[in-house]
């Protein structure tokens, strides 16, 4: 148990009122989670505004509050303390409860636009394969050594974050990998948290929805790199044309990867069938299961963070050649009749296009293209018809359907892909709504050697329609349905 002086160390204190030496059991952000000995912090979210329930997290138990705004009549008794940013000071104090687990593993941040997931994957596989013991967080699941937490969100909060890493830590863990999403930096869910590298996938638009503009969505994946201090690492893909302004202004050690322009870790596509991917790297040929172009920049990013983790060469790229694709990235079986199924997360224009031209790269000659997807409700909407457009031109049948809808109207959400199609779609062109009937039709569409993909939601379970989360798997279903 700490005095809340102590876990004040690193904040900005603008104000305080009453006792710095009040003994802290807890931290939390939500009013309804506060228990006797908390110290409540007070956010001004997007949604709501956590200065509103200051007064329900006394009456549950809080000792102290750390607010932006003190209220005009502090209670007697409870410590308020004023700071500039309390999201900020949310991770400083979370990082100091749980005893600064980050200086105890070497932790290595993922951020980009598509990649994230692949490549943290990757890296944790292989350090455990390599006999370590690790910790993971991915938009699939947080993972410590074999036990799987499930994960609400890419990045979880930064009470979640330190807790999890103190978890790490305690079970042995010397490594953990984690996708840092734009959301994740601007909400300040990785403040307090020290980073050992950075590594940097891509850069397309994104979550225009929450950011407005490209540039504020760069900027808020560079203020990671920012951050990263002078004896981590930070790799970058200097083929995106975004990749040196990425890592600009960082003080962490530079270090460029590319399958096209010199860098200092460069990889040679050799092969890419649909059994998997050959890269030379450094003279030496990897044979692995992935597929795809696009994971050959996965692979050399997970290869060059190996090697700066200061891991012997000559066992990276055996270990990388027996690695598992990851679920819902690029995920396919081929049924008893022939006709390839493939699922992927693919929810951005780039990844659609990407998941597309690896599917041309390793079909038959003669082999139809059959696509379902749909685009999520409560997002991006300039996305939908640039979507709409690339399936259409890379398929030679597009069916539109349902993505994940939440609050909006499914048909309103196709309306707006339908803007980016020709005026004689209908020809080739199928639009369901009904997910389900989608993935029927396409399954009854096909023929012997055919290719079906299934994109926008990959690993997910679920259907998320106003509120609810209904159950609903698209590589169940596409199995199922397949002939």
């Amino acid at each position: 148990m700490m005095n809340i002086r102590l876990l004040l160390h690193n904040v900005e204190i603008l104000e305080e009122h009453g006792s710095l030496e009040v003994p802290i059991r807890f931290v939390s952000f939500d009013s309804r989670k506060i228990e006797e000995g908390s110290v409540y912090v007070a956010i001004p979210g997007t949604q709501v505004d956590g200065h509103r329930f200051i007064r329900s997290a006394i009456d549950k138990g809080a000792v102290a509050v750390v607010c932006e705004q003190i209220p005009p009549n502090p209670t007697p008794g409870v410590t308020f303390v004023r700071v500039r940013d309390s999201s900020l000071a949310l991770g400083q104090i979370a990082a100091i409860l749980y005893g600064r687990p980050t200086e105890k593993l070497k932790l290595v941040g993922v951020t980009g636009t598509n990649g994230k997931t692949t490549t943290a994957t990757l890296l944790f596989d292989l350090f455990r394969s390599l006999g370590y013991r690790a910790g993971l967080f991915s938009t699939i699941k947080n993972q410590i050594n074999s036990r799987v937490i499930q994960s609400t969100h890419s990045t979880p909060d930064a009470v979640q974050l330190s807790s999890l890493m103190r978890n790490m830590v305690d079970e042995g863990c010397t490594h953990c990998f984690m996708e840092v999403t734009s959301h994740g930096v601007q909400q300040n869910r990785v403040a307090g948290l020290r980073f050992c590298g950075g590594i940097f996938t891509n850069l397309t638009p994104e979550h225009l929805d929450y950011h407005h503009t490209l540039e504020a969505y760069l900027k808020a994946k560079k203020r990671f790199f920012n951050h990263l201090g002078e004896n981590a690492f930070a790799l970058y893909n200097v083929d995106d044309p975004y990749g040196l302004e990425m890592v600009r202004d960082t003080k962490a050690r530079k270090y460029s990867y590319a399958l096209e322009n010199s860098a200092d870790f460069n990889a040679d596509l050799m092969d890419n069938t649909i059994s998997g991917l050959t890269l030379e790297i450094e003279g030496h040929a990897i044979h692995t299961k992935l597929i795809g172009s696009f994971n050959a920049y996965n692979l050399l990013a997970t290869y060059a963070a190996a090697i700066l983790l200061e891991e012997e060469k000559s066992k990276i790229g055996p270990t990388l050649s027996i690695l598992n694709p990851i679920e819902g990235r690029f995920d396919w079986f081929i049924s008893p009749n022939n006709v390839t199924g493939i699922v992927d997360f693919a929810h951005t224009p780039d990844a659609l296009k990407k998941i597309l031209a690896a599917v041309h790269s390793t079909k038959a000659t003669n082999a139809r293209v059959i696509t379902v997807v749909g685009c999520g409700g409560d997002r991006d909407t300039e996305k939908r018809p640039v979507m709409a457009r690339i399936a259409y031109e890379e398929s030679d049948y597009l069916i539109l359907t349902s993505d994940n809808p939440r609050t909006e109207d499914p048909d309103a959400i196709i309306q707006d892909m339908r803007q980016g199609l020709p005026k004689d779609y209908i020809e080739r062109t199928d639009v369901i709504p009904d997910r389900l009937k989608a993935i029927h039709r396409a399954c009854s569409l096909a023929q012997t050697g055919d290719v079906i993909l299934v994109a926008g939601k990959g690993h997910e379970k679920y259907q998320d329609i106003m509120g609810e989360k209904l159950p609903f798997d698209d590589k169940a279903l596409l199995r199922e349905h397949l002939p």
